[in-house]
């Protein structure tokens, strides 16, 4: 099975794919990703990313200069092509990510974890705030999903499929969290920590 690589960011991994449809400038990268909406699932919020993340396929030789023009009034632009190590990595990638669950560690989990620190009711409020938002955020993509159907092959619409069923997913999950804490099947108090630790020896 092939190898992860180290340090590999989805934005490389996004970048890679558009250059070996042919070869272009970074500003034209970054706009094509948000043209297509893949800003949904890649961060290029600051041109910088886009830039430093070149960099890092060059220094790797997985992309190469393949021409610089000088233009009068305007920066210099450079035009990035795919080098033959870079297809093969690009193929890698995309096996090593399709077929490995990656081990991530989000922010959510971790806050699961810890939210003994504070109180059922202050948990149960936050929660509900988070189902709300993630309400919101399965409406808009359903709806931007619709309306890209239209004129865009599914093809290209996929991992908007994936978002919304990961996003289903855990709305359901956090609603049924919400319901266990509000009817009191799962809650702590300070004493009943303070008892827990105790026997625990901590």
């Amino acid at each position: 099975m092939a190898e992860r690589p180290r340090h590999q960011s989805p934005l490389a991994l996004v970048l890679l794919a558009s250059l070996s449809e042919e070869p272009m400038h970074a500003y034209r990268m970054r706009r094509l990703i948000k043209e297509r909406g893949k800003d949904r699932i890649v961060n290029v919020a600051r041109s910088n990313s886009v830039y430093q993340t070149i960099n890092w396929l060059r220094q790797r030789e997985l992309v190469q200069v393949r021409e610089t023009s000088h233009g009068q009034g305007r920066p210099d632009r450079t035009i990035y092509e795919i080098t033959e190590k870079g297809r093969d990595a690009l193929q890698q990638w995309l096996a090593t990510t399709l077929s490995t669950p990656a081990r991530e560690f989000p922010e959510f989990p971790a806050a699961l974890a810890s939210m003994a620190a504070t109180t059922p009711e202050e948990v149960t409020r936050h929660l509900e705030e988070r189902a709300a938002a993630l309400t919101r955020r399965l409406a808009e993509t359903e709806a931007r999903r619709d309306n890209d159907a239209q004129d865009v092959p599914r093809l290209f619409l996929i991992e908007d499929e994936y978002l919304m069923a990961m996003t289903k997913a855990e709305l359901r999950w956090v609603e049924s969290l919400i319901a266990e804490i509000t009817q009191k099947e799962l809650t702590w108090t300070r004493d009943w920590l303070d008892t827990i630790r105790s026997t625990s020896g901590e």
